[in-house]
């Protein structure tokens, strides 16, 4: 974090927040060394008034536009760490895609909180009790991804990210420039 966002007996000096407006938004960066892929900058910002929140992670070095592909086969593919810019557009065929977009998130996370996601997502279209065929779609969607976090079916996952800024830190995973 910025010294000059620091105030004295160590209070934080809020910001306008871009949606309500009022002086309650924190902003924060900090560096992270995350192995294989080198040191990021991770900036978030919450609104303590209306709970706004943004994040994204950048690399400190300039990266190519990139394009990861990697096959989830085993339970322990869970483990595996995941780097994703709000720039990324992560694809699932055949289940989701998460679009880069004014709202879209940059996060370090892994295989598994990825899939949590996407199953939150479809937690909340099974739910919303208006469409019976979008229901029982998310329902079979989501007993898939349970499969695939147990170890018991394959999925393939594709990160695409024009900046570079993200990254799914396997050797399993298959790296490729991204065509522009």
């Amino acid at each position: 974090m910025s010294s000059e966002n620091v105030m004295e007996e160590g209070e934080i000096d809020a910001e306008p927040c871009p949606v309500c407006k009022e002086k309650k938004l924190i902003l924060t960066e900090r560096e992270e060394e995350i192995p294989y892929f080198g040191k990021v900058y991770l900036f978030s910002m919450t609104c303590a008034g209306c709970k706004f929140h943004k994040a994204d992670v950048e690399s400190m070095e300039e990266k190519e536009p990139v394009k990861y592909t990697f096959e989830i086969s085993s339970e322990e593919d869970m483990k595996i760490r995941v780097v994703k810019s709000s720039q990324a557009t992560i694809k699932i065929p055949h289940v989701a895609t998460i679009e880069p977009g004014i709202a879209a998130q940059g996060f370090v996370t892994n295989i598994e909180g990825i899939l949590n996601r996407v199953k939150y997502q479809l937690e909340s279209v099974k739910d919303d009790g208006e469409d019976d065929d979008a229901e029982k779609k998310a329902r079979t969607l989501i007993k898939k991804l349970n499969r695939v976090i147990w170890g018991q079916e394959k999925l393939k996952m594709i990160i695409e990210d024009p900046t570079g800024n993200s990254a799914i830190i396997s050797e399993k995973a298959n790296i490729e420039r991204l065509k522009k």
